[in-house]
């Protein structure tokens, strides 16, 4: 039974409880009837693109009532259709390029004697458990081999470049969180659901397991489109010796660079410049440029035609975001970016103030310097469009700094809305409209991108204030960083107008002790323990939503079908809520083992 066409504007799915629907067959037949009926009923896909999870609940529920099961398996069935879709998608990459990830809890909990090498569980020199069993089959055909705990889902380490392909052993609380990322990206995955949700001594089909990373078969004829190899060249150009190709270091072949002052200048600016990050704002520039001019970058590495002066107007995207990062911080006096010490920390504040203006200027002389080939109206339209968001980056970050030192604190969650519109949908908007420009005419978008940025970049940033709670989210390594640094955010609003007059003259009495200096984690705790009874966090959640889906209506607008695909993948990973990283150094190490 073939799937049905894709329709663009799919019903977004209710993001609640799914434990009822977690359950495995305990019975080994059951289990393989309902992967023999999902092979039956997966006949026929169209794996020209990925799948929703919507899409994908809804065979694994017309799968169980063909059976006359319950829908507490849906879970399980859903990981099934999840295989059957990319299994000759998995089987057609070489062993060498796949990743197989298992966890901690197969090993036997008692009396394991297998060491922690680098590169993870060294099980080779044990062998009393499945893990040794599959990781030396794994490893004997070329796979890379990762045992690890925690979500096993490594998209930082897919747009790496190191792998193509993943092999996974999971319970299915974990594989829940993995399919939403797998399908955003377009990653191939295939995994084997552990047989119970416990994290100790548990079991799985091993027979299965060994099917799975035995698949090997020429590669399919069909394709499934995926934006992972946009994100690994918007990755790469900030990668030597693509960056310095790009935009070379006129100091650096000094024969004295290392004692140098303006050779040590140089290298403090590009090496900022290429340290982490998403890299969201030049892949959006890169994507938006492929998506206009046909598309070819999600099909394979190969068909990507990705222009000099277009990688340049990106890396021109992210030299004024990494500018913003250093100028941020030492008004914010942050101590952390990136998990290490933020850049004035490092080398002092005047120093980090003139890296700030350098990556400005980098920045634009990166447009400028392309005019011929972009053409002159394009490059004018673009510049003027960076000196815009630059100007309301400013004002933004302006406004934010003056409420801090104002002896009235009290403020709105519309006063709270505008600072956000200036400060983190303008770089949204640079981005999209440089990628639109670069492509041709920006006439027809006029409208869509300032709407459509508005709406993300809001959203985004309520999304951030409510995982800064979260230690160690994204790249803060202390919670609680936007109340230390008195920042005005809409959740604070909110809580003060929501809030009980004791309750609001609490949070003002704390505004001022963290102004005093106090960073104590209990007041931390209080104030998190403030916005949850005033009922802001909740409110947060609701407005992120709420500017998703205003974000996927202007979406729907769009006549492109590759930029409509494209702006509704932006939403979801720009949203994406924040969870467990699997980005450890152990995995780096294991990564580049060959």
């Amino acid at each position: 039974m073939a799937a049905p066409a894709l329709e663009i504007a799919v019903p977004k799915e209710k993001k609640g409880s799914t434990s009822h629907l977690k359950a495995v067959p305990q019975e080994r037949q059951e289990r393989d009837r309902i992967r023999q009926e999902v092979a039956r009923h997966c006949v026929g896909l169209d794996r020209s693109r990925s799948f929703t999870r919507v899409e994908i609940q809804a065979i694994s529920e017309t799968v169980l009532t063909h059976l006359g099961l319950g829908f507490q398996y849906t879970g399980f069935t859903s990981v099934c259709v999840a295989n059957e879709f990319w299994r000759e998608q998995v089987q057609g990459i070489d062993f060498s390029r796949r990743l197989l990830l298992m966890p901690h809890c197969l090993k036997h909990a008692e009396g394991c004697p297998a060491d922690y090498d680098e590169f993870g569980l060294d099980c080779r020199k044990c062998g009393a458990c499945s893990v040794a069993d599959f990781k030396t089959k794994a490893e004997d055909l070329g796979y890379k081999v990762l045992v690890s705990e925690g979500t096993p889902i490594v998209l930082k380490i897919i747009v790496s470049g190191h792998v193509d392909a993943i092999v996974g052993v999971a319970c299915l609380n974990v594989l829940e969180k993995a399919l939403d990322k797998i399908l955003l990206a377009g990653i191939p995955c295939v995994a084997v659901p552990l047989l119970s949700s416990n994290c100790k001594s548990t079991s799985v089909d091993e027979d299965w397991v060994m099917e799975m990373i035995d698949l090997k078969t020429p590669p399919p004829a069909v394709i499934t489109r995926s934006y992972i190899h946009l994100m690994r060249e918007a990755n790469r150009i900030f990668e030597e010796p693509e960056l310095s190709r790009l935009a070379p270091r006129p100091r650096e072949s000094s024969s004295s660079a290392n004692v140098n002052p303006l050779a040590q200048q140089e290298r403090l600016a590009y090496d900022w410049l290429s340290r982490g990050g998403k890299r969201s704002r030049p892949f959006i520039t890169l994507a938006v440029y492929d998506a206009l001019t046909g598309g070819q970058g999600t099909l394979k590495p190969e068909t990507i035609k990705l222009p000099d002066h277009v990688k340049r107007a990106a890396l021109a995207i992210e030299a004024f975001h990494k500018a913003s990062l250093v100028h941020d911080d030492i008004e914010d006096d942050d101590g952390f970016r990136y998990g290490k010490e933020t850049l004035h920390r490092q080398e002092g504040v005047p120093v980090a103030i003139n890296v700030g203006d350098y990556l400005i200027g980098m920045g634009y002389r990166l447009i400028s310097r392309d005019r011929a080939e972009m053409g002159a109206e394009a490059a004018a339209d673009i510049l003027f469009r960076l000196s815009d968001a630059h100007v309301k980056l400013a004002e933004g970050q302006g406004a934010e700094l003056l409420w801090r030192k104002a002896a009235d604190k009290i403020l709105t969650p519309l006063d709270a809305l505008r600072i956000y519109g200036l400060k983190t949908s303008p770089a949204f908007e640079a981005a999209l409209f440089a990628g639109i420009r670069l492509a041709g005419s920006a006439d027809a978008f006029e409208k869509i991108v300032p709407e459509f940025s508005k709406n993300l970049g809001v959203a985004f940033q309520i999304l951030n204030d409510l995982t800064d709670f979260e230690p160690a989210a994204d790249n803060k390594v202390v919670a609680g960083q936007d109340i230390l640094a008195g920042r005005p955010t809409v959740l604070l609003a909110m809580a003060l107008e929501s809030a009980s007059q004791s309750q609001r003259e609490e949070i003002l009495t704390i505004l001022e002790k963290v102004r005093g200096g106090d960073s104590s984690f209990v007041l931390i705790e209080r104030v998190h323990h403030l916005f949850e009874t005033t009922g802001a966090l909740n409110k947060g959640r609701k407005m992120v939503e709420k500017y998703r889906a205003r974000a996927e209506a202007i979406a729907d607008e769009v006549e492109s079908e590759d930029l409509r695909r494209l702006l509704y993948f932006l939403v979801d990973s720009v949203l994406e809520t924040p969870g467990e990283e699997a980005m450890e150094a152990p995995v780096l190490l294991q990564l580049g083992k060959t």
